[in-house]
C-alpha cells in the first residue's frame, strides 16, 4: 500500500479509577509517579497494549508477549527464522551486499509493530545488526493532577505446597502488598512522521488501525491490577496535517489541548471534574472520537 503522505499528530486522554495502570519493578511495583506526584504511564506499556490490541484484530505482530502468543515461536529471533523472506539474510553464509536494507524492507512487511513502531535486529550467532525506525512516536502519558497512590496488604492463604513436615497441616500464609491509584486523568501525545512512512511502507490503512486501537486501548487488557472498567479511554483527537512537514510543530498542537481542573481546592474523582478545550489551529482541523 502507499504510505502515508502527511503528518499526523493524536492525543489520547483516559482515566484510571483504583488501578495500577504501569507499576514501577524498581520501586516495589508501585504505579509510577515523577518527583511532583504525578501519575505517569511509560511509553513501552502503551506500545504492548496497542500491540496487543492490533494483535487482537489479526494484525503480524513480531514482539509478543508469551503468554497471548498467537503462534508457535517463543522468541522474537525465532519468529524472525520462522519467516521465509526475512530468515535468508541472518543466514552467516548469505554475502548479499544489500542485505540490511533488504531486512528493512522485508521485515516492515511482514510485521505491523515493524512497520509503525520500528525494531532493532541484533541477535547473537548472526552478522546482521539492522535498526528499524518506526513512524509513529509516542509519548510518556502523564496525569494531569498528582495522583494518591494506596496500598493494601494482601495474604494467600490456600497451600501453595504440601508441609513437609506435617502434610495434614496448611504452609504458612503468603504476605503481599498491593497498590492502586484512587484516581487520575492522564494524557498522552503521538505523531506519525510520513518521511519515516515511505522506509517502512506505512500506510493510511495502517494509521486507521491505529486509531482504532487507540480508541479501544484498554480493550481486552484487564488483570488483578486493572480489573475490567477501571481504565477508560475518554477522548482522542486526530490532527491530519496538509503537508509531510505539517503546518504546526507537534508540540504546537499537543499543547493544543487544555485540560483543567474545575476547582483547585477539591480531590477529583471524575472525568467530569475537568474542563477540556481545545485551542483552535488555522488551517488544521482535528477529528474527535469517545474511547470505547
Amino acid at each position: 500500500m502507499t504510505p502515508i503522505q502527511n503528518k499526523i499528530d493524536f492525543a489520547v486522554i483516559f482515566t484510571v479509577d483504583k488501578a495500577n495502570p504501569n507499576g514501577d519493578p524498581l520501586n516495589g511495583n508501585r504505579p509510577r509517579q515523577d518527583y511532583d506526584g504525578h501519575g505517569e504511564v511509560s511509553d513501552v506499556a502503551i506500545k504492548r497494549k496497542l500491540r496487543n490490541r492490533l494483535q487482537d484484530e489479526g494484525e503480524s505482530i513480531l514482539v509478543q508477549s508469551d503468554e497471548r502468543r498467537s503462534d508457535e515461536y517463543r522468541s522474537i529471533f525465532a519468529r524472525v527464522e520462522g519467516n521465509e523472506e526475512v530468515a535468508p539474510y541472518f543466514a552467516k553464509k548469505n554475502k548479499e551486499p544489500n542485505k540490511e536494507a533488504l531486512v528493512e524492507t522485508f521485515a516492515s512487511k511482514a510485521w505491523y509493530d515493524v512497520r509503525a513502531f520500528g525494531q532493532v535486529f541484533a541477535f547473537k550467532g548472526t552478522d546482521v545488526s539492522v535498526g528499524v525506525r518506526g513512524p509513529v512516536s509516542i509519548h510518556t502519558a502523564t496525569s494531569i493532577s498528582p495522583v494518591e497512590v494506596s496500598s493494601m496488604q494482601i495474604t494467600k492463604s490456600v497451600n501453595s505446597t504440601t508441609n513437609d513436615k506435617d502434610p495434614s497441616k496448611k504452609t504458612s500464609d503468603t504476605m503481599g502488598m498491593k497498590h492502586r491509584v484512587d484516581f487520575g486523568v492522564y494524557t498522552f501525545y503521538g505523531s506519525i512522521n510520513p518521511q519515516l512512512a515511505e522506509r517502512t511502507g506505512f500506510s493510511a490503512d495502517d494509521a486507521e488501525k491505529l486509531k482504532q486501537a487507540l480508541i479501544s486501548l484498554f480493550a481486552n487488557d484487564a488483570s488483578s491490577a486493572r480489573p475490567d472498567g477501571s481504565m477508560e479511554v475518554n477522548k482522542v483527537y486526530w490532527w491530519e496535517h496538509n503537508s509531510k512537514l505539517g503546518q504546526y510543530s507537534s508540540a504546537k498542537v499537543h499543547r493544543s489541548v487544555k485540560i483543567e481542573l474545575k476547582d483547585e481546592n477539591i480531590l477529583p474523582k471524575s472525568i467530569e471534574d475537568y474542563t477540556i478545550e481545545l485551542d483552535k489551529l488555522e488551517g488544521l482541523s482535528v477529528k474527535e472520537y469517545d474511547g470505547l
